[in-house]
């Protein structure tokens, strides 16, 4: 309840000034985003600062946590006090708020700026298209993968990393006689665990089982999610996971990663940009080695987010708001400092490669090599939905015996989201 109350608030705040703005004509723009980790807020700031010279035009941006973020744009959009532009994740979440009318399509922004010339046509396809109109505006993407310390590694005696799910447990194994626990996870947030459910369900049912599930059309009590939960409980019981994960944030599994209590956490790219600015040096202190195969035959999936940028429906400053928009994705050197600084992928094919470091550069080579790019749990599948998965990933590793009824519930959340029995 307190947290509502401080949400509630915030909202009537942000309500309160930007309304006065929109009598301010088109040398203003207003901008909420999610970035408020200090890499990302740096170089967001820098951006922003230089289209204001660039342009003139003034951005009054209110950076909200991202897990407080979630909550409140949409309280927002359902009280049409959306700023001009927001920051959003590309997939379900976007169509969510499209669906409720509160975007406005950029087609004629996209098609004049030929912007198909821009963004790969996988990224472009899953990300900015929603029924069948321009929404989003992609600013970075990111790849989630085993991010581990080479040091750890190499002094339990580990050189080659596994490429199958035998390999992988007796890589854990490995670790765990070496006197190190092999995995850290911090889902003190729940979203952090949700890449385990993501690839195990990828690697054996495969993408198009996993989408009928996102939508609906597939049940959490079927024996392919069955089957996810036994996997990943072994991992659990055999004491592969330091215990407590939901005590820890992501950067506390990343600290423990860096400071050798752990060998590696299953996270996104945005990791190195968090050690990036504690001082380590990827392939020296960081690497990375992608989700093992676990059943031949199955397509080669990853996983990430893409953070892009859309403009709502009522927008106040359109005509800014949209210069802003082409801004952020077609001027190289915005999209050089983001990519830098937040640990992230371009999805501006004109961007130079080698403003990327080695780990970041494989890591576009694993994406590039891929068959599907699926979109992380809470972005695949709606809102509501969303929360009742999350929900099962942190009761999970709570106590990871009561798996059978936690899948009970979520079916149950599924039913109440999507209808059916």
């Amino acid at each position: 309840m307190k947290r509502l109350s401080v949400l509630l608030v915030a909202v009537l705040l942000i309500a309160s000034v930007f309304p006065a703005l929109a009598q301010e004509g088109e040398s203003f723009v207003t901008v909420m985003h999610y970035f408020t980790g200090t890499l990302g807020r740096e170089s967001l700031n820098q951006i922003f600062q230089e289209f204001q010279h660039e342009t003139g035009i003034t951005i009054f941006d209110n950076p909200i946590g991202h897990e407080d973020f979630k909550t409140t744009i949409l309280v927002m959009a359902a009280g049409g006090d959306l700023p001009d532009l927001f920051s959003y994740w590309a997939g379900a979440r976007v169509q969510f708020v499209v669906d409720s009318g509160a975007l406005a399509p950029i087609d004629e922004l996209w098609n004049a700026n030929n912007l198909d010339e821009v963004v790969p046509a996988s990224i472009a396809q899953g990300a900015t298209l929603y029924n069948g109109a321009r929404y989003l505006i992609p600013f970075g993407y990111h790849y989630a993968g085993f991010f581990y310390n080479p040091a750890v590694m190499e002094a339990a005696g580990i050189t080659e990393f596994p490429a199958t799910w035998d390999e992988f447990k007796a890589m854990c194994d490995t670790l765990l006689a070496s006197g190190v626990t092999p995995i850290a996870l911090g889902s003190m947030n729940r979203w952090p665990a949700q890449f385990w459910f993501d690839y195990l369900l990828l690697r054996t049912a495969g993408p198009e089982y996993r989408a009928a599930l996102m939508a609906g059309e597939a049940s959490y009590t079927d024996p392919q999610v069955v089957r996810v939960m036994e996997l990943w409980k072994e991992l659990v019981d055999k004491g592969y996971f330091v215990p407590d994960a939901n005590a820890y944030d992501w950067t506390d599994a990343a600290d423990q990663v860096a400071n050798g209590e752990a060998a590696m956490t299953l996270m996104g790219t945005w990791i190195t940009g968090y050690w990036n600015g504690q001082g380590l040096e990827p392939v020296t202190n960081y690497d990375f080695f992608p989700f093992p195969t676990i059943d031949e035959g199955v397509p080669n999936a990853v996983v990430g987010p893409v953070d892009g940028f859309v403009m709502s429906a009522n927008a106040a400053h359109p005509i800014s708001a949209q210069k802003l928009l082409l801004y952020l994705l077609t001027n190289t050197d915005a999209q050089a400092i983001w990519a830098v600084g937040q640990g992230a992928l371009s999805p501006n094919v004109n961007v130079d490669p080698s403003i990327y470091n080695d780990v970041m550069s494989r890591a576009a080579d694993t994406v590039a090599a891929a068959d599907t790019f699926a979109f992380n749990y809470d972005l695949a599948t709606t809102p509501p939905m969303a929360e009742g998965g999350l929900d099962l990933f942190a009761k999970f590793m709570n106590d990871p015996a009561g798996y059978q009824t936690y899948l009970e519930e979520t079916q149950a959340v599924a039913v109440q989201v999507f209808g059916g029995s």
